[in-house]
């Protein structure tokens, strides 16, 4: 086989696949920014309203209040035991934390000043209110400073 007759610098062909679709270039901020254009967790989502967008951010808050709620709880370690059931309980508890606990990071890191302060607010009023619920809140077992905490 002749190596020297291929051409390796040719331009994909008309038909290729890789001429066929539009080029979208999507806008990603690397510093906070104000604005309802952001991208929160999925492609298109919220959108471009300004309802969507608010919508999202209650979404945030929501999502911060239930991990600090997760967080805070220890009704499964105080009444189940140490069975193999109560660990598998706490197992299934301790995922849903950090499963919410990353969404919420991984919300923030759209770097929107609306978002972050959706979250820092959820996670205010979720420590308030599962510190009502749940009792002091200096004496929690759960997470200390944020979604990373274990």
């Amino acid at each position: 086989m002749n190596m020297g007759s291929m051409n390796m610098t040719s331009s994909p062909s008309p038909s290729s696949p890789m001429m066929m679709r539009p080029k979208r270039r999507m806008m990603m901020h690397m510093t906070f920014y104000w604005g309802s254009d952001a991208l929160i967790l999925f492609r298109g989502w919220p959108g471009t309203s300004l309802g969507m967008y608010l919508f999202a951010l209650v979404v945030v808050l929501v999502l911060a209040l239930v991990q600090e709620f997760l967080s805070r709880s220890t009704i499964i370690s105080t009444r189940v035991g140490n069975g193999p059931v109560s660990g598998l309980l706490k197992a299934l508890l301790h995922a849903a934390r950090m499963g919410v606990a990353y969404l919420v990071m991984l919300a923030v890191m759209s770097f929107n000043v609306g978002v972050f302060i959706a979250a820092v607010v959820g996670h205010a009023l979720g420590f308030f209110l599962a510190s009502r619920v749940f009792g002091s809140g200096d004496d929690h077992k759960g997470s200390d400073v944020g979604p990373m905490s274990c």
